[in-house]
């Protein structure tokens, strides 16, 4: 049986040195040594990938670095052996066309498992411009529920709601490039979508379907300038500490999940 396991997957060092020691129960998995995965993964990266993750299941949260590193979504969910959805909350739809056959990116990853994952039912996408949606490709759309940036301002989220599968288990992927930049500060051009709202989208989720387990991208780069770094840093690390909490609180409540991942 595979080890229910709170974990960063650390591709750049950008999360603290001394964060599982501030953080109990949290495994840090050191990758930096794999070359390959920056933006791209290759298939001898992925396999490395992988091998790392075998022990554990897709239960629990996961830190998965910066956007570069989104791909590692992929990862887990390939573990899950049962019907289910994943909602993924982005700025982007991950979903554009690959660039270089065999190797999965930031930004085809989503559409990747769309076509490939045996047991994926439905992806919800929640975030992205309408104009982004409007480009996602036509393959996808037998089994994609799209929440645009529009919808969501404008309070039309119920308006999807029946196109859900509310029976269906669900995994939850959030990029903090969906959030506004008072909110989280990301490498990639980000959202305008305020925290609560963000919350406000998740409760509906874990009031309605039985969640697996979810994880977090959307690190900062460490290429930043000093001063800058610093600032965004301290900002997502406030964020991070929310989120983690607050998906924490809810898989408990939700399912009497227990992570073993407390703050000291």
């Amino acid at each position: 049986m595979k080890t229910e396991q709170n974990i960063i997957l650390d591709f750049s060092h950008i999360y603290p040195e001394d964060i599982e020691r501030q953080v109990k129960g949290l495994k840090r998995i050191d990758l930096t040594d794999i070359s390959g995965t920056d933006m791209y993964c290759t298939e001898e990266a992925a396999a490395e990938i992988r091998k790392r993750l075998a022990p554990y299941s897709p239960c629990g949260i996961h830190f998965l670095d910066s956007g570069n590193y989104h791909y590692a979504t992929k990862f887990f969910i390939e573990k899950i052996r049962e019907p289910f959805a994943l909602v993924l909350y982005d700025n982007h739809s991950d979903m554009q066309p690959p660039e270089f056959p065999g190797m999965i990116s930031c930004g085809d990853w989503a559409g990747d498992v769309v076509c490939t994952n045996p047991c994926l039912e439905q992806l919800i996408l929640a975030g992205p411009e309408q104009k982004t949606i409007d480009e996602i490709p036509s393959e996808f759309y037998k089994k994609l529920v799209c929440i645009s940036r529009e919808e969501i301002e404008e309070k039309r989220v119920h308006e999807k709601i029946p196109l859900i599968d509310m029976d269906l288990p669900i995994y939850i992927s959030i990029d903090k490039d969906v959030l506004d930049r008072n909110s989280a500060r990301t490498n990639w051009n980000q959202g305008e979508m305020p925290f609560p709202v963000l919350e406000g989208l998740l409760l509906e989720v874990f009031e309605h379907q039985r969640v697996i387990g979810a994880d977090i991208c959307g690190e900062c780069s460490l290429l930043e300038p000093f001063r800058e770094l610093m600032e965004d840093e301290e900002i997502n690390k406030i964020i991070n500490d929310r989120l983690y909490h607050f998906l924490n609180d809810c898989l408990r409540t939700s399912r009497n999940f227990s992570t073993g991942f407390e703050k000291t």
